[in-house]
């Protein structure tokens, strides 16, 4: 931090890209001690919003606040919403989750408090499988259904995602076919164990 920018400042700019949300690493890496981040939160500049995440309180709220803050609490730069969570942002199809999902690296282990709402997935991501949703991270809709498929979640759901995804032109059509085959499969593979 250049020794005559104001710690406030430093954190304004990054959290602007955020939805008004910085971390302590975040500011750590921009130079601001935690002692200054302490200060802005008793202050009353920041509130605290989880573990090591802070909000600016003069930040406008919007519909993705929730969503940057759960991908930040996770403290995994490759974190990304997913599953259910992203049928549900892209509004391809009528599911409900109750929970917030996201994936983060296989590798990656999180110790933090406050996560009951959140399910975390663990899966290497290739850069191309992620895309932004309000300047959230959020995997593409591809991956998100083939997710949704391994996580159980009903078929029907699944088959309007692909369908609605495909009209809205966020899958194409060969991707459409490969993952209403493989939803085809999944059902044909339940229905043969009833027998």
């Amino acid at each position: 931090m250049a020794s005559n920018a104001l710690a406030r400042d430093v954190l304004w700019e990054a959290a602007s890209g955020q939805h008004g949300y910085v971390t302590a690493s975040q500011a750590e890496g921009l130079g601001v001690t935690r002692r200054a981040l302490n200060q802005l939160a008793v202050r009353g500049t920041l509130e605290h919003a989880s573990y090591g995440v802070y909000r600016f309180v003069k930040y406008p709220f919007d519909q993705a606040d929730p969503y940057m803050r759960a991908v930040l609490w996770t403290g995994a730069r490759e974190a990304a919403l997913s599953h259910e969570t992203a049928l549900d942002l892209f509004e391809v199809s009528d599911i409900n989750p109750g929970h917030i999902h996201m994936t983060v690296g296989v590798q990656r282990r999180i110790r933090r408090s406050g996560g009951v709402q959140y399910v975390v997935h663990r899966q290497d991501l290739h850069s191309e499988q992620i895309t932004w949703w309000r300047e959230v991270p959020i995997v593409k809709l591809a991956t998100a259904i083939h997710q949704c498929v391994r996580f159980g979640t009903p078929t029907y759901l699944l088959s309007q995602a692909i369908s609605n995804g495909h009209r809205h032109g966020r899958l194409t059509t060969s991707q459409r076919d490969e993952l209403t085959a493989l939803i085809d499969a999944g059902s044909a593979a339940t229905t043969e164990g009833r027998i």
